[in-house]
């Protein structure tokens, strides 16, 4: 693979911590949930960085699609990812679960069906997620 990006980003204290990309761009507080024993302080969790980049990256891979399908999508498409987290079933750990709903305004259903299909084979974080988690996808 021919690597056109890298950056990189460091945690300090976990999920009660903090984290920053190499080139300051992203600086976050991290908290645990109240959901999963934290105390409910203001920050973010990996789940919402989890959902914020692969809503993002998918919407970029529909995008890419839409243009080489010679489909013009409007600026106000979106991607909304679901992002849980909860004890696997196997009992070694924990896992995630996600969900993507697509909204492609003034694109026939077909249309979108397709290009959601396709997009989800072009995504880098579905690929990277493909085999270990099944995402579903859903058109609204």
């Amino acid at each position: 693979m021919n690597i056109l990006y890298t950056t990189r980003a460091t945690a300090t204290g976990g999920r009660s911590g903090s984290a920053r990309s190499e080139d300051g761009a992203l600086a976050v507080t991290l908290t645990t949930p109240k959901a999963l024993g934290g105390d409910g302080a203001p920050g973010t969790n990996p789940e919402q960085l989890f959902a914020a980049g692969y809503s993002a990256c998918f919407l970029g891979a529909l995008k890419f699609v839409a243009g080489k399908e010679k489909v013009a999508i409007s600026p106000d498409t979106a991607v909304t990812a679901t992002v849980g987290i909860g004890p696997r079933d196997d009992g070694q750990g924990f896992g995630i679960d996600v969900g993507l709903a697509v909204a492609i305004p003034g694109v026939e259903r077909a249309v979108a069906e397709d290009l959601v299909a396709k997009a989800h084979v072009v995504c880098p974080y579905s690929h990277a997620t493909k085999g270990s988690l099944d995402v579903r996808l859903s058109i609204v």
